[in-house]
């Protein structure tokens, strides 16, 4: 497929929408031994720690570096839980210049500076990433949380003397949750690393076991209080490709299960990007 540059270059900050902190936290070594926390016990404690939500409202900054440049922006992201993924962008002057939406089989994409649009389904983001990632990955890419629909087993369990780590060369999606053979056929590489006092996910790497796929690699910090639950506020996601892709972002105003639109109408006069 013949993906537009200006396309991709949204997408690239859509799909690796995070930062990375310069500030660092010091934890607490656990003194006991890793045999008496296994992967079973250390993905009980990670599903039981994972960011709860229906809907999630944020506002955020970011810097995107491609190629030797940078380029800054802000913007509004929207989620309905394994639903939607709606963003809005705009330079420093808060004018928007881009709308997507992106749902579990379509890609919708506005340049308000151009006046054009791109309507597309799942294989433009197969095809950008040259890897099969779906839906449910890039939404626990963008929360923080371990994928939703995948298998739990096969999990290896370590500790670094800083973090927990669990690591599986093998992560299939649940069988009842497989609608495609896409869904049977993608299987992930998976490094997981957590914190030993809250068991927040604080890296994640995460690469399709086909020859050359790209390797998605995430890290969470600066964790913030949200009606009692621990949400990163600034995330950085590096894409390992020929030429390194880094985003650094910055969430504020974060609003939970409140109401919410993902308002997307395409004017008249603009033109559609094939």
């Amino acid at each position: 497929m013949k993906i537009n540059i200006e396309i991709k270059i949204i997408l690239t900050i859509v799909l690796l929408i995070a930062v990375f902190t310069s500030c660092k936290t010091t934890r607490r070594v656990v003194k006991k031994p890793l045999k008496e926390y296994g992967a079973d016990y250390l993905f009980e404690k990670l599903k039981e720690n994972q960011f709860k939500f229906e809907n999630i409202t944020a506002k955020f900054s970011l810097d995107l570096i491609s190629n030797g440049n940078k380029n800054s922006l802000k913007g509004q992201i929207r989620i309905r839980k394994d639903s939607a993924i709606w963003i809005s962008l705009s330079p420093a002057l808060g004018i928007e210049m881009a709308r997507i939406l992106i749902t579990n089989d379509s890609i919708k994409f506005m340049n308000r500076l151009k006046k054009t649009y791109f309507l597309g389904d799942n294989r433009f983001v197969k095809d950008f990433l040259n890897s099969n990632v779906d839906f449910d990955v890039l939404q626990s890419l963008i929360i923080g949380n371990d994928l939703t629909y995948y298998e739990d087993g096969k999990f290896n369990a370590s500790y670094d003397s800083k973090e927990y780590h669990l690591v599986t060369a093998g992560r299939h999606k649940l069988k009842k949750y497989v609608k495609t053979a896409d869904d049977a056929s993608r299987i992930f590489i998976q490094n997981i690393y957590l914190n030993p006092e809250t068991f927040k996910i604080t890296r994640m790497k995460i690469k399709e076991t086909v020859e050359n796929s790209r390797k998605l690699e995430a890290e969470y910090s600066d964790f913030q209080d949200i009606n009692g639950q621990l949400f990163s506020g600034t995330i950085y996601y590096n894409l390992s490709a020929d030429n390194p892709i880094n985003v650094k972002l910055k969430y504020s105003k974060i609003t939970v299960d409140q109401p919410q639109k993902f308002p997307f109408k395409i004017p008249s006069k603009y033109s559609r990007i094939q």
